[in-house]
């Protein structure tokens, strides 16, 4: 199953992409095995300032066609990691092929994408920068990797 995170605003070179980067690179290697994998971080910029109208657009072509939507809002379900694993071992199982994980930029997603989403995810009641939000993200991925796989790098 192929996972996308699309994400509103450009990740510039730092500790947040190194971050990125790593944790998707080791998710690739231990996803593989439990039939996750690729992923890849796809980011799109409304140059024109039309808010979150103008990204929802950026953002929808950019979501594989017939993926599975997860919109990243605090509106959405907390889910402790073990419980993110299974979800995704579940659409996984349930032989859904793409799955785009989208962040929304400053002002969050717009509500028309929001409704379109098959599942909304929360990080929390806090709002996190969606630069952070990626890292976070990626490192859950690498952790149900590991879950669903039997490694030791999740303890509870």
């Amino acid at each position: 199953m192929k996972l996308r995170i699309c994400a509103v605003g450009r990740l510039r070179r730092g500790p947040e992409r190194e971050l990125v980067d790593d944790y998707l690179t080791r998710f690739e290697r231990t996803g593989r095995a439990v039939g996750l994998g690729p992923a890849e971080l796809v980011e799109v910029e409304d140059k024109k300032g039309g808010g979150m109208v103008a990204e929802a657009r950026l953002l929808e072509s950019i979501i594989p066609s017939g993926a599975l939507v997860v919109a990243l809002d605090e509106r959405g379900k907390l889910l402790g990691s073990p419980e993110f694993a299974r979800k995704l071992g579940g659409w996984r199982d349930q032989g859904r092929r793409d799955v785009a994980l989208v962040i929304g930029g400053a002002d969050g997603i717009a509500p028309d994408l929001r409704a379109k989403a098959d599942f909304k995810l929360s990080f929390g009641p806090m709002v996190w920068p969606h630069m952070l939000a990626r890292v976070m993200l990626a490192e859950q991925l690498y952790r149900a990797a590991n879950i669903l796989s039997g490694t030791p790098y999740h303890r509870s």
